[in-house]
């Protein structure tokens, strides 16, 4: 009984002098881990620690869908998919180990299947230019995914990432979309210098949905079907955390620019080779939080298919998020979507506006968002009407988080 009230005191000990720090752990993907958090255990040496982690999110829905697409005889409602929902329910932990490992594991509860595991790796720190993540996590390209989940600036994802893209009719099983997130994989990556990162890395190109080793050998190019990705940043003011909006984070300057480029060969059931090139900027001065996206894909068709059209897509956005009070940001964004290929004419267009509420020392957020979908540019009133089909043409959402 002894040993354990020493054993005790020490985890105690480490905590509160763990707590003198100004860190920030922002590697777990899900929330920033702050050192003035209440639990978390640390050897006094600092080499070992383990720091649990929570998010609930619960949010009800609103989303009204144009006439076009919809059969009334089947009593079709404009108004779908709304309600109620829970996107996240995430318990995971993290932390380092031997001063070179660090690791991460977390299970999201809301989902099922494959995407029940939400991330599950480990990552080997040689030196600050070299060191190798293995496992399940985030891919990567786009500022929005890199993001740390709970701390994004709206509740919903710009759609120009999140939409699948449209073909012509006969080629609908093949819906590419411009975002990547979680997936199986291998990377290396490192800082070179004080401003410049690189990210490298080979993937299953499956998503989250899979846990298994399902890939081949492409036929056309004669190397393993996987997604192979980098990205390179620049960082002039010190790392930029990933974090959208934190009350506790109102006194950092910092910019970050990054490129980014991978390919999914045999994508799509091993019909496609689909190539993204992305470019993002983001800004994080005091209050103010700047970030614009812009990203370009390329799909072609494997010779098995016989198909010789190649199509093209782009996307992108600009958004921004200031601190009106200490605890209430609000928000804007404005997203564009090229979503029935570069070679038919227009585009989709995507207001948002928002508001983030941080309930002081409870770990809970308050967000609410509205977004309308407009088209612009198409050739006739048929392209215009195909182009927002399955995109809801007003969407509304309040979501009520809580992280630990």
């Amino acid at each position: 009984m002894k040993s354990l009230y020493i054993a005790a005191l020490a985890a105690l000990t480490s905590l509160t002098a763990s707590a003198q720090s100004e860190s920030y752990d922002t590697d777990n993907g899900v929330v920033t881990i702050g050192s003035d958090r209440m639990f978390q255990v640390e050897s006094k040496n600092g080499n070992f620690s383990f720091k649990p982690y929570l998010m609930l999110q619960t949010a009800a829905n609103f989303n009204y869908y144009d006439d076009e697409g919809l059969d009334k005889a089947y009593n079709q409602d404009n108004v779908a998919n709304s309600g109620f929902s829970f996107p996240y329910a995430v318990l995971g932990f993290t932390g380092k180990a031997y001063k070179i490992v660090t690791y991460n594991l977390s299970i999201n509860a809301s989902q099922s299947g494959g995407a029940l595991l939400q991330q599950a790796w480990f990552d080997v720190k040689a030196c600050d230019a070299f060191a190798i993540k293995v496992g399940k996590f985030k891919t990567p390209f786009s500022h929005a995914y890199l993001t740390t989940l709970g701390e994004t600036l709206m509740p919903n994802l710009p759609t120009s990432l999140t939409a699948t893209t449209i073909m012509p009719y006969v080629l609908n099983a093949v819906t590419p979309k411009m975002g990547l997130g979680f997936d199986l994989g291998v990377m290396a990556h490192g800082k070179i210098g004080k401003w410049w990162g690189y990210e490298a890395g080979l993937f299953n190109g499956t998503g989250a949905t899979v846990n298994t080793a399902t890939k081949t050998l492409s036929d056309d190019w004669h190397i393993p079907s996987l997604l192979y990705a980098t990205r390179f940043t620049w960082a002039p003011m010190g790392a930029m955390p990933a974090t959208q909006g934190n009350p506790k984070l109102l006194n950092e300057n910092k910019l970050q620019l990054a490129a980014s480029a991978n390919v999914n060969v045999e994508s799509e059931s091993e019909s496609t080779n689909d190539a993204r090139y992305g470019f993002e900027a983001a800004w994080l001065y005091k209050k103010l939080y700047l970030a614009g996206e812009f990203y370009y894909m390329h799909v072609s068709f494997t010779d098995r298919q016989k198909i010789n059209d190649k199509f093209d897509y782009f996307g992108g956005y600009v958004q921004g998020g200031y601190f009106v009070a200490p605890q209430t940001q609000v928000a804007l964004r404005y997203d564009i979507l090229d979503r029935n290929s570069s070679g038919k004419d227009g585009i989709l267009n995507m207001p948002a506006v928002g508001v983030n509420y941080f309930i002081k020392n409870t770990g809970l957020k308050l967000s609410a968002m509205y977004q309308y979908i407009g088209r612009t540019g198409h050739e006739t009133q048929l392209d215009r009407d195909n182009d927002d089909l399955g995109v809801a043409k007003h969407s509304a959402t309040i979501m009520l988080q809580y992280t630990f």
